[in-house]
């Protein structure tokens, strides 16, 4: 038996590698959070710069870390502040991932504004180096690649959310 809403999915692989990236960005995020929360508990704040060393190649998560350090240094409370942040930003990538799974216009304008608001963020972090004292060029080629997966996903679901997400407008 198919539907009507199946009949108007038509396959959209691109669609399925944003829905891929969205969850596997989210579930790595989700694992960060409850990393860091375990981490509170410890009161070691070295692991999780260590952490943090790691992800820096990643400069959506280093907003929100940056963030969390600036708010005040790694205290117990602000290593909890970063877990729930970055439980926040997973959850934002899981609801996008899902969303886009069931065509939800909406998670398509979500991830289209989640994904433009890192653009400025990525372009920043490439043009001011994240660490001058000694330049990596796996980070310049990281972010790269993450800017321009980003700059990807808005453009293909703004220039095709009419075909993806059509089927919402009769409700």
């Amino acid at each position: 038996m198919v539907t009507d809403t199946e009949l108007v999915k038509k396959r959209a692989p691109t669609l399925y590698v944003i829905i891929a990236i969205k969850l596997l960005k989210g579930l790595l995020f989700v694992t960060l959070a409850i990393v860091a929360y375990t981490l509170s508990d410890n009161n070691l704040p070295v692991e999780y710069k260590n952490l943090l060393h790691h992800l820096r190649l990643n400069p959506e998560r280093k907003f929100w870390a940056d963030l969390a350090v600036q708010v005040g240094q790694l205290t117990e409370a602000n290593v909890l502040w970063a877990a729930a942040g970055t439980l926040v930003y997973s959850l934002f990538s899981l609801v996008e991932g899902v969303g886009l799974m069931f065509r939800i216009s909406w998670a398509g304008w979500l991830a289209i504004g989640e994904s433009a608001f890192f653009i400025p963020i990525e372009v920043y972090e490439l043009v001011h180096r994240s660490a001058p004292e000694r330049p990596r060029p796996g980070h310049t080629a990281t972010v790269l690649i993450i800017l321009g997966i980003n700059i990807l996903i808005v453009w293909y679901l703004f220039a095709n959310r009419h075909r993806l997400f059509r089927h919402h407008h009769h409700h």
